[in-house]
Parts: structure tokens; sequence; C-alpha cells
């Protein structure tokens, strides 16, 4: 470990340029994201500016971090650009790092269960368990069974337990606006959303969905 003027601790630099690529290569962070970055998030609101802000200072104070992320937003507002564009940053450092969209992860652990590949829950479950930091996409979005929320029970309760930083993304809010929206807990579990609270800060990201800006902004063109 050494530390870097400005741009706070790193693993030691020995291996250079090829340890930062692989280490980027190992987060497996879909070819959609490859434009993401922290310099190019337009942070157009307040909670966006104030995102943008939280993210940048993790991103470089790490692994000096108590806690994680909880990156709470509606659609398109940008919580999966700054969670990649953190773990772009702390890769670059030497640090493991790894990207999961929750429902992937669950269809690769289910995949393990087939005599016929080559995988094994273990060997899907362990880089998630042990990476530096993991980012979980889209925390809620798979329909809550049983075995739902025990394999997320296992990811969250192995990392809180080993004080692993994890970041979150969730379309889901805490505040339940009528009797008919979903919250957090609802789709988690009160056990996980208890642990949350303490490993993550809660981030609220507003804005418009900036999928359906780029769709005007194709209309207006022709």
């Amino acid at each position: 470990m050494e530390i870097v003027p400005g741009k706070g601790a790193r693993k030691c630099s020995c291996r250079g340029v090829t340890r930062s690529v692989d280490h980027l290569e190992f987060a497996g962070i879909p070819k959609r994201y490859d434009s993401c970055h922290i310099n190019n998030f337009k942070a157009t609101t307040p909670l966006q500016r104030q995102a943008l802000k939280l993210a940048t200072t993790f991103a470089h104070e790490f692994p000096a971090t108590e806690r994680g992320l909880l990156l709470m937003g509606n659609v398109g507002v940008g919580k999966t650009h700054l969670g990649v564009s953190i773990l772009k940053l702390i890769a670059e450092r030497g640090f493991s790092c790894k990207f999961y969209e929750f429902g992937t992860l669950l269809k690769e652990i289910q995949n393990s269960y087939n005599p016929q590949t080559d995988s094994s829950e273990i060997s899907v479950l362990s880089p998630v368990l042990q990476t530096d930091v993991l980012l979980l996409d889209e925390l809620g979005a798979s329909k809550p069974t049983s075995w739902v929320m025990d394999t997320l029970y296992h990811v969250i309760n192995t990392r809180y337990n080993n004080k692993k930083a994890t970041i979150f993304t969730t379309n889901f809010y805490d505040d339940r606006v009528d009797a008919r929206r979903e919250i957090p807990e609802d789709r988690v579990g009160v056990a996980d959303r208890s642990r949350l609270f303490e490993m993550c800060r809660t981030v609220i990201i507003d804005g418009v969905d900036h999928r359906r800006t780029l769709d005007n902004q194709e209309l207006s063109a022709v």
C-alpha cells in the first residue's frame, strides 16, 4: 500500500499499468458503460451535484472509508453511471472491484446448479463476497422469493460481517408515498435493509430520465 498525494491510497504499483488493466477486466463492467466516468457525469440538480461529490470523495478516499453507498433514484438519473465511475477509479489504483446486476447474479447462481455447466455456486459467489469493492446494481428488481431473499442475505451479511465496501443502486425509496408503492425492505427484507443502513450512506438522486432525453434529441434532429 502506498499513499499518492491528492489521489488517496493505492496498492503497490510495482506492476504498473498491467495491474490496473487486470483489475478493470476483472470488474466485469458491461460495455454499455465503457464511456461512463466521474468527469462526464452531468449533474443538473442539487441532489445530482451532491451525489457526484459524495461518489468522487468515496472513490478517492477508499479504503479509508467506513461505509459504502446506497444510490436511490428513479430510472435514468445516473445511479449506475456514478457506481461504475467509482469502480473504475478504485480499480485503476490496484484494488479488486466487481460489477453485478442483481438479476444476472441470480441467474449465474441458478445456472451453477446445472450439472452440465462448469461453474459452481462457490465459484460464482467467491469474487462477489471477497472483492474489495462490489457494485450490486438494480437491488430489489428481482421478485423477492424465499430463495432470492436468502441469496441476497448471504451476500449482504457476508460483506457486512467482513466490513467489505459495497455500492448498491435501487429504484425503490424508503418513503412509502401510498399503500401500493413498495419500499426497499419490501424487496430485500427487514434484516438486509437494517444492515444497509449501517453498511452504506443513502444517497438520493433525482432528475429526468436521460434515456428519454436522448430519444427527444434524435427526434428533434429529424
